[in-house]
């Protein structure tokens, strides 16, 4: 059974058009969910909208949405009312810019969505729009209403479709450096890093998500066959503890080792002059 769009409407790149459709990249439908019950009866529960000074339970049709303009003052508005709501964007996106993928920060990139031709008639439309980018090697920027909200976008060819990821704003991303700019900058010594870089390249390995396995899931489903088969829970693996590193050079070389080879089988490149790293100030090996 085909997924069902999360949204329809038009793709738009100067005077050309076509019909599209947003289908959700991620599904969570086999993921392990819980219902909440009553412990003493068994039964599922349900959630009820309750008069925060009355305390008395709302009928059916008796909720409202409400905008607070002051202390306990609301505006009261309509669910039909925001459905009204309704500007360029909510039915069409137009391609207003392109930009190279790569140009957007990682924390400005939020939720996938496929994209494709909603009928027969948008398909060469769509094609053209999809394989021009794919030439120029080139993103399209856009706006869309999703979920009631307006959204920056960017699109980009994957495959026979296109792939859009909503952005976030500006304003509601930290800047790196709020978070980082307390960090002191270290000066590396050469011969450490070349060992770093000597486990990362026996490390290498080509991205393959089907090798991702969710051990948590895992170890979920195993507590629900124990309680359904009327076992006791299982009982948990303590993580072994990460040992505290005395001296950073000694924890390289033993990690390069412990990774299936001593880092003899390939010395570490000499730097020249302009490439070497700056060394520690006292010319001896840091420790943490």
């Amino acid at each position: 059974m085909a997924p069902r769009p999360a949204w329809k409407g038009y793709l738009k790149l100067s005077l050309v058009t076509c019909a599209i459709e947003l289908t959700n990249v991620v599904t969570h439908t086999e993921k392990v969910s819980f219902r909440i019950l009553n412990r003493k009866t068994g039964n599922t529960v349900k959630r009820i909208y309750v008069d925060a000074e009355t305390g008395k339970p709302l009928e059916e049709g008796d909720e409202i949405k409400g905008y607070e303009v002051d202390d306990d003052e609301f505006v009261h508005i309509e669910e039909d009312e925001i459905e009204a709501v309704q500007i360029e964007t909510s039915h069409t996106m137009s391609l207003d810019g392109f930009v190279d993928k790569a140009s957007i920060q990682q924390i400005y990139l939020d939720t996938p969505y496929y994209v494709s031709p909603a009928d027969k008639v948008s398909e060469e439309a769509f094609a053209v729009i999809r394989d021009a980018m794919l030439a120029k090697k080139m993103a399209g920027l856009a706006r869309i209403v999703l979920y009631q909200r307006e959204r920056p976008v960017v699109i980009e060819p994957l495959g026979k479709g296109m792939v859009l990821t909503t952005l976030r704003y500006d304003n509601t991303v930290r800047q790196p450096d709020t978070v980082f700019g307390e960090i002191k900058a270290v000066k590396t010594d050469d011969e450490m890093t070349d060992l770093a870089e000597l486990i990362i390249d026996k490390k290498k390995a080509k991205f393959d998500p089907s090798k991702f396995d969710d051990k948590y899931e895992d170890a979920l489903l195993e507590l629900i066959r124990a309680k359904k088969a009327g076992r006791k829970a299982p009982k948990p693996r303590a993580a072994p503890k990460p040992s505290n590193v005395v001296n950073l050079f000694d924890a390289l070389k033993k990690s390069l080792s412990a990774d299936g080879g001593s880092g003899r089988g390939r010395k570490p490149a000499k730097r020249s002059a302009k490439t070497a790293r700056p060394k520690a100030a006292d010319g001896r090996r840091k420790s943490a």
